[in-house]
């Protein structure tokens, strides 16, 4: 089957060693090498099969597409794995994603490529006793498992 539209190639190669989403899934997730900008750790987040970027819609519920942008689930999904990590100010947790390319149809953003910008501030004692390294592998980690939450 011909897919209907083109796919993007990943960005990587990754920072970091890919990991698959699930034990012997060919999907995987990687990121870009972090920068901190003001105080926020920001990097592109992304999944990616044989080379190309697969669609938010690809790993979308068996029963269809839910109403509204993936972040609404990606979002949560990855505060959750990361919880006590990320910084809260205000009652907020100081977290910031947006797609890293915006959906060909506004109507549609399930069909956009799993890429996102994301943003976080942590908690200082925290982030002090981490590498950069490890700091690193624990987002990826709480990516892939908020990808894998996609499906619920």
């Amino acid at each position: 089957m011909i897919d209907p539209q083109p796919r993007l190639p990943s960005p990587g190669p990754s920072f970091l060693k890919e990991i698959e989403i699930r034990p012997g899934d060919e999907r995987r997730v990687g990121m870009s090498q972090p920068q901190t900008v003001e105080g926020w750790w920001m990097g592109l987040l992304w999944c990616e099969h044989n080379g190309q970027l697969v669609t938010f819609n690809d790993l979308a519920p068996d029963y269809g597409t839910p109403p509204g942008s993936p972040l609404l689930r990606l979002g949560p999904g990855l505060s959750g794995s990361m919880s006590g990590l990320i910084l809260e100010e205000g009652g907020r947790q100081q977290l910031r994603l947006r797609l890293g390319q915006a959906p060909a149809d506004e109507q549609a953003p399930w069909d956009s490529p799993l890429i996102v910008v994301a943003g976080f501030r942590f908690e200082p004692a925290r982030v002090l006793t981490m590498r950069d390294s490890e700091l690193a592998l624990t987002i990826l980690q709480a990516f892939r498992d908020a990808v894998l939450r996609l499906a619920y």
